[in-house]
């Protein structure tokens, strides 16, 4: 069906590209990219975070087929079968990704106190000795993505402050395994056989986390009892079927929520009451057969994504509150496209509290 075009005086543009991109938050769901890293490490060397200056070896060492330059040791795409011996004490970054290693010792790690990011990412690890990372004790980072693990590994560092651990065979995670992680703010964990019942009460007590990414699991609802402090939440791309009303109550500081690509059919009155901080919303492709309720009342709301549902019409006050003034921000991004609107219908007034006429997204509907 043909797009038939609107007074653009009074109707943003309709455009069917891409959903508008949100910028300014976090995006831990790309793999590693260790350059980034190293950049990450000298901003945090810089500021003094975690540093310790630590005596040059006496006889500096490098694992062989490894480069070391810079207390960097990059160990990656060697086909390496172990955790390589002769690292230099004094090694800050270690990369030991896309290589073939099973398994991680208890003596792999032996004398790097001071090094603050590990990547394991793409090996085939399956077991990590409970004792490996004790040695860590300055540790911010630990990359152990893509791998055969089928839990968290145990005896984590204080000091750690991001987790990336996507991609294995995790199915639980039991009462008490981040305790005493007091200082982590970052885990990234989607793309693990995760159910609702593989979450034991207590398992993210003590946890300050901004950030956890639960996507590509097999939830279906939202996990109980997560922390708190969260500024963002993703459960993209699971089996989520609808947001009942005591879903989202704790979570008051969440500027990011992530539903995406679910099956949710229903968002019960009020649920999104409980978010008054809440800056983006994805509930793309989902089964949602009208705008959610509650939106007018979301004062900082600037980007909601709800292309490729069912819903069929969007009343004048669907997103915009009747008060002057009530709404602190204007909406930056509104995408509907792929739903089975006659968008020829939506009145005018509907996007009083949008920033610009290219902020608003339509689009044909196909069957």
């Amino acid at each position: 069906m043909a797009t038939f075009g609107l007074t653009l005086l009074l109707l943003p543009l309709l455009i069917s590209a891409l959903p508008f991109q949100q910028r300014g938050f976090w995006d831990f769901g790309k793999d590693i990219d260790v350059s980034d890293l190293l950049m990450t490490m000298m901003k945090d060397q810089e500021e003094g975070s975690a540093f310790e200056e630590l005596p040059q070896p006496a006889q500096p060492t490098c694992p062989f087929g490894c480069t070391c330059n810079l207390k960097v040791v990059q160990c990656s795409d060697l086909g390496l079968t172990q955790v390589p011996y002769d690292i230099p004490s004094d090694t800050l970054l270690l990369d030991l990704q896309c290589n073939h290693i099973t398994e991680i010792r208890e003596g792999d790690f032996k004398g790097l106190t001071n090094l603050y990011a590990l990547v394991l990412r793409s090996n085939q690890i399956s077991r990590v000795h409970p004792r490996a990372f004790l040695p860590l004790k300055r540790m911010q980072k630990l990359y152990i993505s893509h791998n055969h693990l089928t839990s968290i590994p145990r005896n984590l560092p204080a000091s750690l402050v991001e987790l990336r651990i996507h991609d294995n065979h995790i199915r639980k995670v039991a009462a008490g395994t981040f305790s005493g992680l007091g200082n982590m703010h970052v885990i990234e964990m989607g793309r693990n056989p995760l159910q609702n019942s593989g979450f034991e009460p207590g398992a993210f007590i003590g946890l300050k986390l901004n950030y956890l990414r639960i996507s590509e699991a097999k939830l279906t609802g939202v996990p109980k009892d997560l922390p708190e402090s969260l500024h963002e939440l993703h459960l993209d791309q699971n089996a989520i079927q609808a947001i009942e009303l005591e879903d989202l109550r704790q979570y008051h500081q969440l500027q990011r929520l992530g539903l995406g690509s679910n099956h949710i059919r229903h968002i019960e009155d009020g649920a999104l009451s409980y978010l008054p901080n809440l800056r983006e919303l994805h509930l793309d492709n989902n089964r949602l057969s009208s705008v959610p309720a509650g939106l007018p009342d979301m004062k900082y709301l600037q980007v909601i994504y709800l292309h490729h549902n069912n819903i069929t019409q969007v009343g004048v006050n669907a997103f915009c509150p009747m008060g002057f003034g009530m709404k602190r921000v204007f909406y930056n991004g509104i995408s509907l496209f792929g739903n089975p609107i006659n968008y020829w219908e939506v009145q005018p007034a509907t996007f009083r509290c949008v920033s610009e006429r290219m902020a608003v997204q339509f689009g044909n509907h196909k069957k």
